[in-house]
């Protein structure tokens, strides 16, 4: 009787929490999206837990939590948790009631990373586009796709040499390391901090940076990112995640007989990547590269008549500019300028969530598609 007696007590106590939060908040419409798509992984909880037992924290908790963190930029996970504490509204999203113990930020953080580490991420991404609702707002014919640099949680002065020499950086709280003259490459230097890390610049002139690179995959209708990953920073990382992130999509489109479209910017104008698109049936609505050099020699484009005389042409590279909205504010509001975890495998799933919490974000404002 006593067990009964606290389950209808803690339940009562979120009825009451139910009762403080505004009809109209724009968070009630995600919290039902968001229940929605994790309700179509209960199996997948399940299988995650079966052989090391269920954790402390319910992972549908854990996931609401990590969507709040990029909702409400909240810059760390001992911070999250305090809010979670006495914010009633966090409290309601999470599904916690108004007298439940919150948790340790240690536990909460030692518990999400279990959830980071097995792809979780991009299964919700894929879950919440899939539902009825959202899947009529989506292209089926029409994406953009495009990459960003995301600074690594490594310091400068942890690449070192993957030989152990090298000077380290002198002693106290935020020792100096002279680099100069000294030649650095991903080939010969790692990150102490974070192996994964690598060393790149986005331009000539640009400074080198330890990064990791985002990619998207945004569908044109509405600007919904339907794909997102994060790889190493190289300088093929772009057109190989697009090329990976498309042959996703060909894998959901099955009976589709029309070929798809997909926009890029002049980065991708490169006949090899060119050629793998149009194997794989998709029409390559990619920038051309023009790039004069210093001879006066205008560099040659993979891009032709039978691409660009189309008036679909003009309008994808319209569209495709929309994917930089995604990077802003996964970057600004997200927090995500720089990953605040270490390894590509984490910081790939921290990516992929704010990617999912930008989709949430967005799907509420959006009109109804016409009924045929």
């Amino acid at each position: 009787m006593r067990g009964r007696d606290d389950q209808s007590e803690g339940l009562f106590a979120y009825v009451r929490l139910e009762g403080r939060i505004p009809a109209d908040h724009p968070l009630r419409a995600i919290r039902e999206l968001v229940d929605e798509a994790l309700g179509s992984l209960n199996k997948r909880f399940d299988r995650l837990y079966s052989s090391t037992g269920r954790p402390s924290i319910a992972p549908e908790m854990l996931l609401r939590a990590t969507l709040l963190q990029a909702f409400f930029s909240v810059r760390s996970e001992r911070m999250l948790v305090e809010q979670i504490s006495y914010n009633l509204l966090f409290r309601w999203f999470v599904g916690l009631s108004m007298d439940a113990e919150v948790w340790h930020a240690t536990v909460f953080t030692h518990n999400r990373d279990r959830l980071l580490e097995a792809e979780v991420a991009r299964e919700f991404l894929a879950a919440l586009l899939a539902l009825p609702q959202v899947k009529k707002l989506l292209s089926s014919e029409h994406f953009s796709v495009d990459g960003t640099l995301i600074d690594a949680w490594a310091s400068m002065k942890s690449f070192r040499p993957k030989d152990g020499s090298g000077e380290p950086p002198a002693s106290g709280r935020n020792g100096e390391r002279n680099f100069h003259q000294e030649k650095r490459s991903n080939e010969t230097h790692s990150s102490t901090t974070d192996s994964d890390a690598r060393l790149y610049r986005k331009a000539a002139g640009r400074e080198s940076r330890l990064c990791f690179m985002g990619h998207v995959l945004m569908e044109n209708r509405n600007g919904l990112a339907v794909d997102a990953t994060l790889t190493h920073a190289t300088g093929t990382a772009e057109r190989e995640a697009a090329l990976t992130m498309v042959d996703r999509r060909k894998g959901r489109r099955r009976k589709q007989k029309r070929r798809i479209t997909l926009g890029a910017d002049k980065a991708y104008d490169a006949t090899s990547f060119v050629q793998h698109l149009r194997k794989r049936e998709v029409t390559p609505h990619v920038a051309i590269n023009g790039t004069i050099s210093k001879h006066g020699v205008v560099r040659k484009t993979a891009i032709d008549g039978r691409t660009t005389r189309h008036a679909g042409y003009g309008i994808s590279q319209i569209s495709r500019k929309r994917i930089e909205e995604v990077f802003g504010w996964i970057k600004a509001q997200a927090g995500l300028g720089q990953v605040k975890v270490r390894g590509l495998a984490k910081a790939s799933a921290v990516f992929t969530f704010a990617v999912a919490a930008y989709n949430l974000i967005r799907i509420p404002k959006l009109p109804a598609p016409a009924v045929a």
